[in-house]
């Protein structure tokens, strides 16, 4: 019998962060092929703690009939960790995947419900929203329209196109985002004029970033995003000085606009480049970061279909698959 398991891309915040959870507001999410593996092995797992015994918790209170411990599971994830990915959330939804097909067998737990329950479970702990959760598992680019309450909803969905690729620089410096949402949740409930000035200025920019992916607009959707970037940086503070110094340093040599991905300060920054200019744009970059940032790590990836098996709802009606 073939060994269960789950492979679930990672994704990149092209505009819109925390608008997800804050409601009136658009994100754009792009499901990236830097990819986290769980397979469930023999055997059981050691009594300490973790994600795969939480998971498992949560789980058996969906579940019946599923043994106390979790089955033993080897994880392995191709995104730096902590750097605005969403690796933390690939690895939850790829344990609740391969839990899930391992322990029910002859039937499938449905995309949506999984995304619901690794929502639930990473809400419980964080918070936080649902983008990532529905990034990594419908992939491609997603249009979100955020609730301040449950998962976002699907506007919209387009495939990235093929001529495009992903370039990441990790900065070498991990974010924290242990008070940012409970920061920003007290700015709302103060009617903080920044955060709405934020809001405003990232619903924006989003909006510029979907029709800039629509209308396949490298050149626009470079602008949008630098857009998101900023209205992230003057508003909120979300960014640094290393991360800044970086910006400046790829659009110096390679002419790439990047945009910090997620929140919290520090990780990782992404831009979009033509494919036939990958190579020689992360080589450029890697060679002049080398000099001036050693620490910062340039990966280059493509857009990732995620691992949805169903069509993929969006609002108004329509279907679109997968």
């Amino acid at each position: 019998m073939d060994p269960i398991r789950a492979v679930v891309p990672c994704r990149a915040c092209l505009s819109g962060e925390d608008l997800d959870w804050l409601g009136g507001g658009h994100s754009v999410s792009l499901a990236l092929g830097l990819m986290t593996t769980v397979e469930v092995g023999t055997g059981t797992a050691p009594e300490e703690g973790g994600w795969s015994q939480e998971v498992w918790a949560f789980l058996r209170g969906r579940l019946p009939g599923l043994a106390a411990r979790p089955p033993a599971v080897t994880v392995h994830s191709e995104a730096p960790a902590a750097s605005g990915l969403s690796s933390s959330t690939a690895r939850i939804v790829a344990l609740f995947r391969a839990f899930a097909d391992a322990s029910v067998r002859g039937r499938r737990v449905t995309d949506a419900t999984l995304t619901r329950w690794a929502y639930e479970f990473e809400f419980a702990v964080f918070h936080g929203g649902g983008m990532d959760h529905l990034a990594v598992v419908e992939g491609g680019a997603l249009l979100l329209d955020g609730r301040e309450q449950g998962l976002p909803v699907v506007r919209d969905r387009l495939e990235f196109p093929e001529e495009w690729r992903v370039i990441v620089v990790d900065s070498g410096t991990r974010k924290d985002t242990g008070h940012h949402i409970r920061d920003v949740r007290a700015q709302l409930a103060a009617g903080d004029p920044a955060l709405a000035a934020y809001r405003a200025a990232a619903d924006e920019a989003s909006g510029r970033v979907w029709e800039a992916l629509r209308g396949r607009d490298l050149a626009a959707l470079g602008a949008a995003m630098s857009d998101a970037h900023a209205a992230m940086r003057d508003h909120q503070r979300m960014s640094t000085p290393l991360l800044e110094e970086l910006r400046e340093a790829a659009l110096r040599s390679a002419g790439l606009p990047l945009k910090l991905s997620g929140a919290g300060g520090g990780g990782a920054l992404v831009g979009v480049c033509p494919t036939a200019e990958v190579t020689a744009t992360v080589a450029r970059l890697s060679r002049d970061l080398g000099v001036s940032h050693p620490a910062a790590r340039v990966i280059p990836t493509a857009a990732a279909p995620g691992g949805r098996g169903e069509p993929v709802p969006v609002a108004g009606g329509q279907r679109k698959g997968s």
